[in-house]
């Protein structure tokens, strides 16, 4: 509970430098929208896996995204990712203590998907930290290893013998790794210095 504070605390202080100045403020729902969508639109142009439904559906429901930069809708991105992996871990906490009679492998897939998702939380805040310093760097490499680590545990429940397990986290991981990669292929954007950036940070 500690991380996750220190990056609500974090996010609120960031936006105060991230938010669309006040004088603009009746432009600031056109803008927001138009940022949003080219921003969602460049990265599923670039990537065959990446969703542009979820990452535009996903950024207009913050308020807060409706007065922030790229840097502003990164933040963004990693907060819900963060929320989306506290829920999963609590879901998966739930699955392993009420249900008795989980087939004995899910249950070795379970206790996977949490150690995983333990360590994903931690790693989302380590790469919010690495995104606040502009060490974007660090921050992808994070970043990664989340999408990783959510891939990882889809994939576990399919290693069975036979035809595999229906996986009870697919929504679950699917979300954190397209949450993930929206921060970063935005974060990729901050360090591309292309017109598309040098427009969107303008606004």
């Amino acid at each position: 509970m500690h991380n996750i504070s220190f990056f609500s605390i974090s996010l609120c202080c960031c936006f105060i430098f991230l938010i669309i100045p006040h004088e603009n403020f009746s432009k600031i729902t056109a803008i927001s929208v138009d940022i949003i969508n080219q921003t969602c639109k460049k990265c599923a142009d670039e990537s065959h896996v990446f969703s542009y439904n979820l990452c535009t559906t996903s950024l207009q429901a913050v308020p807060v995204s409706h007065v922030a930069n790229l840097q502003g809708l990164a933040l963004i991105a990693m907060e819900l990712a963060l929320n989306n992996a506290t829920k999963t871990l609590l879901i998966i906490k739930n699955l392993l203590t009420s249900n008795e009679s989980l087939d004995p492998f899910a249950v070795v897939c379970l206790k996977d998907c949490l150690q995983l998702y333990s360590d994903g939380i931690t790693t989302l805040v380590d790469a919010v930290e690495a995104f606040l310093g502009e060490h974007y760097d660090r921050a992808n490499l994070w970043l990664s290893a989340v999408m990783e680590a959510s891939n990882t545990c889809e994939q576990g429940f399919k290693e069975k013998e036979g035809e595999g397990l229906l996986s009870p986290l697919t929504n679950e991981n699917y979300n954190l790794f397209q949450l993930c990669d929206i921060a970063l292929c935005i974060s990729h954007l901050l360090t591309s210095g292309s017109t598309f950036l040098m427009r969107s940070s303008a606004t």
